[in-house]
């Protein structure tokens, strides 16, 4: 199983970023997707996630900002970010679950690619 980020980068306030998450090794489909993100001297946080059905979920820091999407047949998972502010500067990583779980349950997520750094300033 491998998760691989990318599309992370530096950006002014108020711009926006796409990240993917390209997995290998596994059908996505057979599990939840999730985005989180750890800043540094702060704990690792779920950001959004997509189950098995397709169900998303949003942390309050992100929603109406970023939205979470999967394809299935690409294998891959994207987060679209708009509206970016400083506190959204993290190292961001994708994640694979349990069919039914969500960004909110961390240790449910047994998959985990290397990260992509997000910078706003």
């Amino acid at each position: 199983v491998q998760l691989v980020e990318s599309g992370g980068g530096s950006v002014q306030a108020g711009e926006s970023l796409r990240l993917s998450c390209e997995a290998s090794g596994y059908l996505i489909s057979r599990y939840s997707m999730g985005w989180f993100r750890q800043a540094p001297g702060k704990e690792r946080e779920g950001v959004a996630s997509i189950d098995g059905d397709g169900h998303t979920g949003y942390a309050s820091s992100v929603k109406g900002r970023f939205t979470v999407s999967r394809d299935n047949a690409r294998q891959t998972l994207n987060l679209q970010m708009n509206g970016l502010n400083s506190d959204d500067t993290a190292m961001y990583y994708c994640a694979a679950g349990a069919f039914y779980t969500d960004y909110q349950h961390l240790s449910d997520f047994k998959y985990w690619g290397q990260g992509t750094q997000v910078t706003v300033s």
